[in-house]
């Protein structure tokens, strides 16, 4: 209970945060998060039925009592695009929080960096809590701090790719010179060590998604994810021994019959 995550002026006690795509079922997905024991639960606006509430929405698999909502702009190529679904999520009610996405290449998936930053500069202006997706770019980190972020996003991978961790350097620059907001790992994770390594240099959380809904047992998946989200943070609390070239023995020399 002493070691919460704060966002914003809101704390978790969770460090792992979930996605809602790529399920075989609703039914499935909400076992997972569960199993997950993930507070912030991120949504695809495109993906939520807003109009109709007659018909089966997503929203329904989703425990309000459980999890904290976290809209996300996956899927716009503009600012104005990802700024206009922001705003649409607020005004039907699903949050004035937002994983920002702002993609600049199809095939990739990599973040378009001055979009994002224009749609940073102008969602915290109208009161959003902004939580951009970027890439692993120190200057690019502090100028959406700068513009206002509450927390900086970074990827460990391609979205979807499961190649975990890539460059690490870049990760512990970043961890090392940003200290005033939340830095939280997003995508690429692929299993329970990459979310324990982003968890050993020092990141506040991680969020994953196709990791543990492409795992051959999803809520199996869920809980090693929880497992190692907790175990890594403790880790780094812990302070790990140095690291030395040669053997030092563990057991001590005096008293030794020679």
């Amino acid at each position: 209970m002493s070691d919460l995550l704060l966002i914003a002026g809101r704390t978790f006690k969770s460090r792992l945060f979930v996605g809602t795509g790529k399920y075989r079922s609703n039914h499935e997905m909400a076992r997972c998060h569960v199993a997950s024991g993930a507070e912030v639960v991120t949504v695809a606006v495109r993906r939520v039925n807003l109009t109709d509430k007659s018909k089966e929405s997503l929203l329904d698999f989703i425990d309000p009592s459980r999890h904290f909502l976290l809209p996300n702009t996956a899927g716009c190529y503009t600012a104005d695009e990802a700024i206009r679904t922001a705003r649409l999520a607020r005004e039907v009610g699903l949050s004035n929080w937002v994983k920002l996405e702002v993609i600049g290449d199809q095939k990739t998936l990599f973040p378009d960096n001055e979009g994002l930053l224009e749609a940073t500069r102008t969602l915290v202006k109208e009161g959003f809590v902004v939580l951009p997706y970027t890439n692993d770019d120190l200057v690019n980190a502090r100028k959406l701090i700068d513009a206002g972020a509450a927390a900086v996003m970074p990827l460990a991978a391609p979205i979807g790719s499961g190649l975990g961790i890539q460059n690490t350097t870049t990760l512990r620059i970043m961890r090392e010179n940003i200290k005033d907001v939340p830095l939280i790992v997003d995508a690429g994770v692929g299993t329970a060590s990459d979310a324990a390594m982003a968890m050993e240099l020092g990141f506040e959380g991680v969020l994953m998604n196709t990791a543990i809904a492409e795992a051959e047992d999803s809520e199996k998946m869920a809980e090693a994810m929880k497992l190692a989200v907790e175990a890594g943070r403790l880790a780094y609390l812990s302070g790990r021994m140095p690291k030395r070239l040669y053997a030092a023995a563990s057991s001590p020399l005096a008293g030794v019959v020679r």
